[in-house]
Order: C-alpha cells, then sequence, then structure tokens
C-alpha cells in the first residue's frame, strides 16, 4: 500500500519536473494529503488486526468451551451407566432378601 502511493508521489513530482512547473504549493498539498490518507490507512490496519486477534481468541475459547462440553457429555454418560448399575444391583439385593424372608 505505501509503494503505491510512493509511486503516485514520484509520477507527480516527475509530472511537475517534466511540465517545468514552478509553483510546487498544489504538489505538496496532494503530498500531504497522501501523507495523511496513509496515516489513516495505517491506523485502520491496526484496529483490524486487533480485531482479528480478537475475534481468533473467542474462536479459540469457543474450541475450549465444546471440548469441555464434549468432557462433560462422557462423564454424565459414565455417571448414567454407573448408576444403572447400581439400580441393578439393588433389585438383584431386594430379590435376594424377599427371597430369604418368604422361607
Amino acid at each position: 500500500m505505501k509503494s503505491a502511493i510512493g509511486i503516485k508521489i514520484a509520477a507527480v513530482a516527475a509530472i511537475a519536473a517534466l511540465a517545468g512547473c514552478t509553483d510546487l504549493k498544489p504538489i505538496q498539498a496532494q503530498i500531504d494529503d497522501l501523507k495523511s490518507q496513509v496515516g489513516r490507512l495505517s491506523s485502520d490496519l491496526a484496529a483490524h488486526r486487533a480485531d482479528r486477534t480478537d475475534a481468533n481468541a473467542a474462536a479459540a475459547a469457543a474450541q475450549q468451551a465444546a471440548a469441555a462440553q464434549a468432557t462433560a457429555n462422557q462423564a454424565l454418560s459414565a455417571a448414567q451407566a454407573a448408576q444403572a448399575g447400581v439400580n441393578d444391583l439393588n433389585e438383584k439385593v431386594d430379590r435376594m432378601f424377599q427371597r430369604s424372608v418368604s422361607k
């Protein structure tokens, strides 16, 4: 981006020199305008880079949250399976107790 502006500045200066222009104030005003545009573009670029960094951080946090959710789902599944096993064991113990009491 800066090289394109530099080329424009050089072209304007070359045209002015070839045309024999003695009044450089309009060209200097254009150069000053171009410099201010470069400054604004540099600021905009820095802001966009910061936004991109923030977006990347948010995406990484979302990936971590998804991984944590997957782990929580696995833990829940294991807990439910364990509870089902305990319930089955309790039913067997109850049936055995009822058989021994009924004898």
